[in-house]
């Protein structure tokens, strides 16, 4: 097994419970943690046999683009995406991050992070 990382993914989306929120946007931060078999890429140097990440950042970006109340909805439909559209990927991370969330104080961020494993 081998890991691919792509971290710190910046993208402006409209998610939140608050009509404001979703009307205004605001920053957000994802990272994704992938788990698949790396040795065949290692060997061959083919693209083909591994995760392009590549890939893995055009459904984030696209997912984030699509407005939700809940970060948890829009983790779910990332890791689901990851699943359905590459066959090597036997398990994910992904974190969201709501960068200055409005909560009434002074925070940096929110962020839930959801793991899910290929069903056999």
């Amino acid at each position: 097994m081998g890991v691919i990382k792509v971290e710190n993914i910046r993208v402006f989306s409209h998610h939140g419970c608050l009509k404001e929120e979703t009307k205004i946007g605001s920053d957000y931060r994802v990272d994704l943690k992938i788990k698949a078999d790396l040795k065949p890429s290692a060997k061959s140097d083919k693209l083909s046999d591994t995760v392009d990440y590549v890939l893995l950042n055009r459904i984030i970006k696209e997912e984030m683009k699509q407005p939700s109340y809940l970060l948890e909805t829009v983790a779910k439909r990332i890791l689901n995406r990851i699943f359905e559209e590459d066959q090597l990927v036997t398990k994910a991370t992904v974190s969201v991050s709501k960068i200055n969330p409005p909560i009434g104080g002074d925070v940096e961020k929110v962020t839930i992070k959801m793991t899910e494993k290929r069903k056999k």
